[in-house]
């Protein structure tokens, strides 16, 4: 009967059947009923709430009118309400119905009373209607299984329906659908299967509503091939809901294409889309490599008549906004004669996304002036522009916004603004917001530890993460990411292990997280532990690889790293224009001037050489390579060239002492109207300094300061120090040193020191000692230098106590080593080496070299550069034994074809193997390339290009 009452209820309601029909006062009794009934149906059409309760009000004081129209009048009034989500007023009909004496059909207005109460949202109202109704018909538990699922408790939904089996009740089609929508919900594929196989028993299976709640449930379970099956068979009962199920499925599961795909078969088959359809089809096209897609959905959508559909013009905003076209998201926006909150908030999120935070201030400024009151979105969307722009005073006043509408506890939006002070660099508002947050969860955790880091307060963002741990929150690959910057800053290898060894035994590494803690082992030193870690690694990227070369590179192993690259390419691991940077690096690190040339070629092949970063990197490693020629054929072959390119080329020109040309070199720079900056001066100090180009060094100094207004590094400083010291005017080195607005730096004086080692300077050599030790007591090199400086002295004893200093402090003297290349391999000798495989050829090569400059060139050997208290033979001995006489003999050896022989030393030349050198060059009628620690030396017909000034 149930079933009946909600078809046609004015038809077979109880009262008619009392009714002869065949009576003409009765007939014309019910057509007058009927009439009347249609006209509160139309005034309830209407919406109008009003004129629906004062007609009700009007019909319950007519005491003449018949009592079997209240059910329906009910039932139409109950439906408004709902629609409307009129709480208060559907509450009061239902005490209404509670007092009437003249309701016939309980269950009926049962039913509708649920409906009422869930489309409110008010399923505990409505689940109390449920439990005391004494009867019910399908309707009902259909009723109360969809108030269930559309206010998101999908579980109690299908827990209802097992009470509805076993209670006896019958499902039909709409009861399918409401527990298919659930299972979807609670992604309970094994449920839907079992629901699948009762909608075959039952009959239903060519029913659409059916079939479709079928292939979304099967959607929203992630088996998309399952949906597909369904909807191939569905040959001629497809409708516009199965097209949009199967496309929001491709959606959902990330197949764009096959949703776009979809879409144009769906228009083949002339089914019409609706506005959902548009709407899903265009969230397909949200990448930039999906925008031509979207453009022709555009242009379907304005030959059809949704055009002027609020939803589909959102669609289309969010869907040019993320392509990074806001100027065709801003032609829809403002051509919209209707926008709503969503219209405003995803242009204001555009604009973000698109790092156009001027724009979106103007764009939340033209939204208040239309009186939108801005809501949470908007909100956040400010409060992310804020921090970008670290405008503190609009963010400050966004927080008081948010306090004063209530949606300050709102996690999102305290997340948020704990980004937003981070940003703005207030730590205390930061730390004030977050523990204001009540219920945090992971991101406020990982918001603020990012902030610290931000900040610089790197001790501080390690201590909330023990806090979290402590706290049991879920860690996860992001706040470990955030944390791992830390590491980093703190160069903590303890640390580092540490969080390794806790990511590990979470099993919360990837591929990501391992590369990361590749680089980090490199930066603290720990080349082995970077290495064990990378052979361990499974799955291993482009990434992973540069990494490792990089690691090898930044702690000077240049050679295994680009054996590393090597083997890179053997394994067929494509290169990227990182990769192949980190290996020119390991090519200018070790002068290899063959294997820079061939990875010059491979980026010529890749096609990345156009890249500016790049670029630099190839000039760099040829210059480095002494081929400073071909730096600046790499120089020139570029059309834009940026501040940084300009600033390697003469910072090359510096290296191999051309000072004269790095100059012109900055003047043309400046007259293409390009700012130096810091790092520029630098490089240009640096070269008047290695160029005894004392006058200048000052004039740019002071142009730095007075005319560019950059503040001196401590760096700058250092290459004034040491340009005066090594032109022999110390007095201005030292005066200038005191009169420094800053503290000098170890460096400093380790330019003083240096200087007063090569002019002989004893009273000034022991006060840069001095205060070089105060300074760095822990660089072996500070006591390199100085114990240098004492033994050119002849100041034996204090040799002595430097050298006990160092063995105390456990430091250790880097061994001098020099390296050659010859064909595909790098040569490196140390002094007195006799590890070569060719080392008897090397040392007789080398004594006969040294014959021939004694006889033809009067060389004899200068031994008071020998810094060691022994005999005059054993000097002598020493000095032949040096590790470039190694390599140059070597190259003398194997160079047939008179190319230059090009070899580097990690220490600085010592003045006898400079002369030494001088004299091969001219006697042998070859060039040597010498790059040692402070320059390169060009030998050429017995003169070196530095001009005996390094």
């Amino acid at each position: 009967m149930g079933t009946a009452v909600q078809v046609s209820p004015l038809i077979v309601h109880p009262i008619f059947k009392e009714t002869h029909i065949d009576t003409p006062h009765k007939s014309l009794n019910f057509s007058k009923k009927l009439v009347k009934t249609q006209s509160f149906r139309d005034i309830c059409k209407q919406g109008s709430l009003k004129e629906a309760f004062v007609s009700l009000s009007d019909g319950l004081a007519d005491q003449k009118r018949s009592q079997d129209c209240f059910d329906e009048h009910y039932s139409l009034v109950l439906e408004l309400c709902g629609s409307q989500k009129a709480l208060f007023q559907g509450q009061q009909i239902h005490t209404r119905v509670l007092k009437s004496d003249h309701v016939y059909d309980q269950v009926f207005l049962g039913t509708k009373l649920v409906f009422f109460y869930g489309k409110c949202g008010v399923f505990s109202d409505a689940r109390k209607v449920f439990d005391e109704m004494s009867e019910r018909s399908v309707f009902t538990w259909n009723a109360m299984m969809g108030a269930y699922v559309t206010n998101g408790e999908p579980f109690e939904a299908l827990e209802l329906h097992r009470e509805m089996w076993v209670s006896g009740n019958s499902p039909d089609a709409w009861t399918f659908t409401s527990v298919l929508k659930a299972c979807g919900e609670c992604i309970e594929i094994c449920h839907g299967k079992q629901i699948h196989g009762l909608v075959i028993k039952h009959g239903l299976f060519t029913n659409v509503f059916v079939l479709n709640a079928l292939m979304a449930m099967y959607t929203k379970c992630r088996d998309q091939n399952a949906a597909m099956l369904l909807f191939d068979r569905m040959v001629e009962t497809k409708d516009v809901v199965s097209w949009n199920s199967i496309i929001s499925g491709f959606n959902a599961n990330g197949q764009y294409m096959k949703a776009l795909s979809s879409f144009r078969d769906m228009q083949v088959t002339e089914i019409f889309p609706t506005t959902y359809t548009f709407v899903i089809t265009l969230q397909a096209c949200e990448e930039l490599v999906f925008l031509n897609f979207g453009k022709q959905i555009h242009a379907s959508v304005l030959k059809s008549s949704h055009y002027a559909d609020i939803y589909v013009a959102n669609a289309l905003i969010v869907m040019y906004s993320k392509c990074g076209k806001m100027a065709e998201a801003a032609i829809i926006f403002f051509d919209m004669e209707v926008k709503d909150n969503i219209s405003w908030n995803s242009m204001l999120s555009g604009l973000v996304q698109n790092g156009l935070y001027d724009e979106t201030r103007e764009m939340f400024r033209e939204m208040q002036k239309a009186r939108y009151e801005p809501d949470k979105c908007s909100v956040l969307s400010m409060l992310a522009t804020s921090g970008r722009l670290r405008n503190i005073f609009i963010g400050m006043e966004l927080h008081a916004y948010t306090i004063k509408n209530g949606i300050d506890g709102d996690l999102q939006v305290g997340n948020t603004l704990i980004d937003m002070y981070a940003k703005c660099c207030k730590i205390d508002n930061m730390n004030n917001v977050f523990n204001r947050i009540l219920f945090k969860d992971g991101i406020s955790w990982t918001t603020i530890i990012a902030g610290y880091i931000q900040n610089n307060c790197h001790l501080k963002a390690i201590q909330f993460f023990r806090e979290a741990l402590l706290k049991r929150v879920n860690v996860d690959s992001m706040m470990i990411g955030s944390i791992l910057q830390a590491c980093s800053r703190l160069h903590c290898i303890l640390l580092v292990k540490e969080l390794h060894g806790y990511t590990m035994r979470r099993e919360l590494s990837d591929i990501v997280q391992e590369n990361t803690f590749l680089d980090l082992y490199g930066e603290c030193g720990n080349v082995n532990y970077a290495f064990h870690l990378f052979e361990q690694m499974k799955i291993k990227d482009v990434v992973s690889w540069t990494s490792m070369i990089s690691c090898y590179v930044n702690n000077r192993r240049a050679n295994e790293g680009l054996a590393l690259f090597l083997s890179m390419i053997a394994a067929g691991i494509k290169s990227d224009s990182v990769a192949l940077v980190s290996a020119l690096s390991a090519a200018a690190d070790l002068s290899s001037l063959r294997k820079g040339k061939e990875i010059h070629g491979f980026l010529i092949r890749k096609g990345f050489i156009k890249e500016g970063h790049v670029a630099g990197s190839l000039l760099d490693m040829y210059a480095c390579c002494g081929a400073v020629q071909n730096s600046w054929k790499v120089f020139s072959s570029v059309d834009d060239k940026d501040l940084v390119l300009w600033t390697t080329m003469i910072n090359a020109y510096g290296m191999h002492g051309y000072g004269e040309t790095a100059i012109r070199l900055f003047q043309m720079m400046v007259g293409e109207k390009i700012l130096p900056d810091h790092i520029s001066f630098l490089a240009l100090l640096y070269a008047c300094s290695h160029s005894s180009l004392v006058d200048e060094g000052r004039k740019y100094f002071k142009s730095m300061i007075c005319e560019y207004k950059l503040e001196p590094w401590p760096e700058h400083y250092v290459c004034l120090v040491d340009m005066l010291g090594r032109a022999n005017q110390l007095d201005e080195a030292f005066q200038f040193v005191e009169s420094m607005e800053v503290e000098p730096t170890a460096a400093v004086y380790c330019a003083l020191l240096n200087a007063c080692r090569i002019h002989h300077n004893k009273e000034g050599s022991d006060l840069a000692a001095k205060k070089l030790l105060e300074l760095d007591p822990w660089d072996p090199g500070n006591y390199v230098l100085i114990s240098n400086v004492y033994a050119s002295q002849g100041r034996w004893d204090d040799v002595e106590e430097v050298r006990t200093k160092m063995k105390e402090k456990g430091l250790k003297k880097d061994p001098a080593c020099s390296w050659i290349e010859v064909g595909n391999n790098v040569h490196t000798f140390t002094a007195g080496d006799k590890s070569h495989p060719e080392s008897d050829k090397i040392h007789r090569k080398l004594a006969s070299i040294t014959r021939r400059l004694e006889i033809e060139g009067g060389y004899v050997a200068q031994t008071n550069f020998v810094l060691h208290n022994v005999d005059e033979k054993e000097k002598v001995k020493m000095l032949q034994g040096h590790s470039e006489r190694l390599a140059i003999a070597y190259g003398l050896l194997t160079n047939s074809s008179g190319a230059p022989i090009r070899i580097t030393k990690n220490l600085r030349i010592c003045d006898d193997c400079h002369y030494f050198s001088k004299l091969v060059s001219k006697l042998y009628g070859c060039e040597i390339i010498a790059r040692d620690a402070n320059r390169f030396h060009h030998f050429v017909g017995g003169v070196c290009s530095c001009r005996n000034f390094w």
